[in-house]
């Protein structure tokens, strides 16, 4: 089983998350990169839940702008969660830091800082809940 499933929005994101995937390697935990937008292939990323989630055993999730993709991924998952909002837009990604942090009941998304110090805190905190899990 692969230790966690990171999700990004576009392919233009790979270059931003580079430091967490580097982080990733660092800490020996395995992992597979996708990109789905919440927005622009929804049914692919719904699919690839529904036929995937056994596979990980968590999930980061990094986005900008309104930052969909976490809320949309802890809604049709039971894997943990945790999103984080990259630097975007006219707001610098304080519109993708609010979307993260403030969903609705029900669906749960641990909310990391904006841009590459969140996408750090994202793989330490993952460290932290797939150790606890081996205990």
């Amino acid at each position: 089983m692969t230790d966690l499933l990171f999700l990004i929005g576009s392919n233009s994101d790979r270059e931003r998350v580079l430091p967490a995937l580097e982080l990733l390697e660092e800490r020996k935990l395995s992992y597979e990169l996708h990109v789905f937008s919440a927005h622009r292939n929804l049914d692919d990323l719904l699919s690839f839940l529904e036929s995937r989630e056994g596979d990980f055993r968590l999930v980061i999730a990094a986005a900008g702008l309104s930052a969909a993709l976490p809320g949309i991924v802890a809604a049709k998952t039971r894997l943990p969660v945790i999103g984080v909002p990259l630097v975007a837009g006219e707001l610098s990604g304080i519109d993708a830091l609010l979307s993260i942090s403030q969903l609705p009941k029900g669906v749960p998304v641990a909310t990391m800082g904006i841009g590459k110090q969140g996408l750090l805190n994202a793989v330490l905190l993952a460290e932290r809940i797939l150790k606890m899990k081996e205990a």
